[in-house]
């Protein structure tokens, strides 16, 4: 995960003037009723990694908001007075009233987080102490406490030239702990990872905010905290899970928006990677290590960019027996009658075999989502779900490859009207694909939320420019015979 964050959100600093009284009237005016209200009491959890400007964001947040009803409260290393009790102690203690916001910083996340990495507790006891968390947190939601959680992201070589800043202006004990930090920034994004997909609930949502520009950073969180405090205030949950698609004005970009649709092969060049890349596959598939593991690969993007052609490409040098294609539509009533993930545990490929998906699982965060056919609880839920059923497939053997294949709008509405000019391709078009087609940018946003959430070590996205269908097709190809290589 992380994709989107990795991206550079920039703001300049007019635009931020700008800006700069609007969130702040923003945030006072989800303050206030609040405080004079008392229907909840709200935590404002910021973690990520050393050197993002946590403690920037939030000064700034202190300036910005009513300071009488807001507490920040800063957790270090165990006190005697800590290490007497259990772990969540001192955060019960410091529980703020209904009306009241509290920022808290060295959360209950960091020291299971710097446990981790520095080899003080195994992987059991990660997971053990992600569990008692869910169940706090989850308890506190019930007692209507507003659970807000950051991760300020920040890639390792712009965290390395920030921490060389804060160096020049700090004692050198002051950033000690930092740099060695900086040593773990793999381990730590990892672990970020596993926290972030295992903790984020409807009831405690993470919002991984880029801290590469610091404007943007901090108008993110302010405005993230405003939005959320105003939709609980007015129907008692906050509907919003990721850092907000439009931060004054400007659109947040994600991993969607950075594929080169630019990239094109010439029809030469296309046939003779096409036929080395089929033979490469036939070889690999004909392999006996293949008997060890299944391959299950995942084919999602735009309507109309392509997936059937680069499927067929895919198959054409597979045995049959060995393969199958499940073109996924509307869920039939028998599959609605049972939890959303049946119909495709049913089609499960045995070890030894292939499972294509022409679409997926995945529509529970697209169609579903956008559509209003599944509520805002069960697309959210949805994430992990999906995460814990690719998990357990990578851990029994099985290879998961996952496409995202991109085009523009454009070329989407030439490929439509081909599609209606053509008797033989009239039934790839129907009235859903238009009116989806009126949600373009709602699309957008939720495939970038799902690429984020849902792209692991395990089972990560391939994002596919598909404006050339020649290019999309070889990049399918060489990623599948890529990702066997590694396995077999």
């Amino acid at each position: 995960m992380f994709e989107s964050a990795r991206l550079p959100q920039n703001m300049d600093k007019k635009t931020f003037k700008k800006l700069e009284p609007q969130l702040r009237e923003a945030l006072l005016a989800a303050q206030l009723p609040v405080v004079e209200k008392q229907p909840f009491s709200t935590m404002i959890l910021v973690d990520g990694l050393d050197g993002a400007g946590k403690g920037e964001a939030v000064a700034r947040l202190y300036g910005w908001m009513d300071a009488r009803h807001l507490v920040c409260n800063a957790y270090g290393e165990l006190m005697d007075e800590a290490r007497l009790r259990p772990p969540l102690w001192r955060y019960w203690r410091d529980l703020p009233p209904k009306g009241e916001t509290a920022i808290v910083f060295g959360s209950w996340y960091q020291t299971v987080l710097r446990d981790w990495i520095y080899k003080k507790i195994d992987e059991d006891a990660f997971d053990k102490a992600l569990t008692r968390i869910r169940r706090f947190e989850e308890m506190l939601a019930n007692e209507d406490v507003l659970i807000l959680k950051f991760w300020f992201y920040l890639p390792k070589k712009e965290q390395e030239e920030r921490l060389k800043h804060i160096e020049k202006k700090h004692a050198a004990r002051h950033v000690l702990a930092d740099w060695a930090a900086l040593k773990h920034h793999k381990k730590a994004s990892e672990a970020g990872e596993k926290i972030i997909l295992e903790t984020s609930k409807g009831y405690a949502p993470w919002f991984v905010i880029p801290s590469q520009d610091p404007e943007y950073r901090d108008a993110a969180l302010a405005q993230t905290v405003a939005n959320a405090m105003k939709l609980k205030l007015e129907d008692g949950e906050p509907h919003s899970i990721a850092a907000p698609p439009v931060v004054g004005g400007l659109k947040r970009e994600t991993a969607v928006d950075t594929i080169d649709l630019t990239e094109k092969l010439e029809k030469s060049e296309y046939e003779e990677l096409r036929d080395k890349y089929q033979k490469k596959l036939s070889d690999l598939s004909d392999m006996k290590s293949l008997s060890k593991t299944g391959v299950v690969l995942v084919f999602q993007g735009n309507d109309a960019a392509g997936k059937g052609g680069a499927i067929r490409r895919v198959i054409r040098p597979l045995d049959p027996r060995i393969y199958k294609v499940h073109p996924i539509s509307a869920p039939t009533d028998e599959e609605k009658a049972r939890p959303y993930l049946w119909r495709f545990w049913r089609r499960v490929p045995a070890k030894g075999h292939f499972a294509i998906f022409d679409r997926s699982w995945y529509e529970r965060v697209l169609v579903e989502r956008v559509e209003g056919y599944a509520g805002h609880d069960d697309w959210l839920r949805a994430y992990n779900e999906i995460n814990e059923f690719e998990q357990e497939l990578t851990d029994f053997g099985y290879i998961v490859c996952k496409f995202w294949l991109a085009i523009s709008e454009d070329e989407q509405l030439r490929r439509f009207k081909a599609r209606e000019d053509t008797a033989y391709k009239q039934h790839k078009i129907t009235d859903d694909d238009w009116r989806n087609r009126l949600k373009w940018d709602q699309y957008a946003i939720a495939a970038g939320d799902m690429i984020d959430r849902t792209s692991t070590h395990y089972a990560p996205w391939t994002l596919v420019s598909s404006e050339d269908k020649r290019h999309a097709r070889i990049k399918v190809l060489k990623t599948i015979c890529d990702r066997l290589e590694e396995k077999l």
